[in-house]
């Protein structure tokens, strides 16, 4: 099998497994608002006080499972452009551990030579974009989530200025 082949079929595993777990907590999120529904029914003041809370759960969850794709979606529509670009850092060389990342010097010296780029050009979306994964292979996960979501804005924001 090639590595575009095992790649692809690597992706739709992961979207397979994401789709089941949005459609488990989807089902969740209903039994909990129809329990929320019968306990503010009730009649009973402290029952409706707790139905109003256990309300708030699944409205709380859907927010952060809609966010939480939605920015999936923004990400992998980065990496595409990137790929297409032919700006994708190129870890194939670099030493790893037996769990598949990459050994910590290395990672961190791929952020240096990284770091140099972005700063020189820190309002581009491809040069966050490239931070933000140098971030992660470095383990600075906060970071890396800071930065692409900047990447995100300024990406959107090229795209509305051609639009225009």
């Amino acid at each position: 099998m090639t590595a575009p082949e095992n790649n692809s079929r690597e992706v739709g595993k992961r979207v397979a497994f994401i789709a089941a777990l949005v459609l488990i907590l989807g089902f969740y999120f209903l039994l909990l608002g129809k329990i929320a529904l019968s306990l503010i029914s009730s009649g009973s003041i402290p029952a409706a006080l707790l139905g109003v809370g256990v309300l708030l759960l699944p409205l709380l969850g859907v927010w952060i499972v809609a966010s939480s794709v939605r920015a999936a979606f923004a990400h992998q529509h980065l990496a595409k452009l990137i790929h297409a670009e032919g700006l994708e850092l190129d870890t194939s060389d670099l030493p790893r551990r037996p769990s598949g990342r990459l050994e910590r010097e290395a990672a961190d010296q791929l952020f240096e030579r990284v770091k140099v780029e972005w700063e020189a050009d820190p309002d581009n979306w491809r040069t966050n974009y490239r931070a933000a994964r140098a971030y992660d292979y470095a383990g600075d996960r906060t970071r890396a989530r800071e930065v692409m979501r900047r990447a995100v804005e300024l990406e959107r924001q090229e795209r509305t200025a051609r639009q225009s």
